[in-house]
């Protein structure tokens, strides 16, 4: 038996349609918690979608989470302590412990702001995956 799983999410402008969250009171539309579906050890996902002049509606920070924000699409901004940065399709955002953190789809966006939102803790990562093995000796499954 391998040890993989594969859930589809749907497209990028289907996320709107799920509803989730980590508990009753923070869930919405276009909030789905990924690894409440899939067996993960080490990290988080939450795959989000906002329409525009939608807002969290909350600060948060963490502890001991460290988190990336990878935006999609639309046009958006996120609170991050006392600063405001924009954000947008290629925006890569990483958020340390202890970083007061809010965001939001700005009005004017053209359409929704998607956005993945991928969680880890614990140890620190190796800056070179030290753990891999390469096999050349097996053959392409194609």
């Amino acid at each position: 038996m391998t040890d993989y799983q594969v859930l589809e999410i749907g497209a990028l402008d289907e996320w709107r349609e799920h509803y989730g969250g980590f508990r009753p009171d923070s869930s919405r539309d276009g909030r789905r918690v990924v690894d409440h579906e899939l067996a993960m050890q080490y990290i988080g996902l939450t795959a989000n979608a906002l329409e525009p002049g939608e807002e969290a509606g909350y600060w948060h920070r963490h502890a001991r989470v460290e988190e990336l924000y990878v935006f999609l699409a639309g046009r958006g901004q996120m609170g991050l302590d006392d600063d405001v940065v924009e954000v947008g399709p290629g925006s890569v955002v990483r958020v340390g412990q202890g970083v007061w953190r809010t965001w939001r789809c700005v009005p004017e966006s053209q359409g929704e702001l998607r956005w993945l939102c991928i969680r880890a803790g614990g140890t620190e990562l190796p800056h070179f995956p030290d753990d891999s093995e390469r096999g050349p000796e097996r053959p392409s499954p194609w």
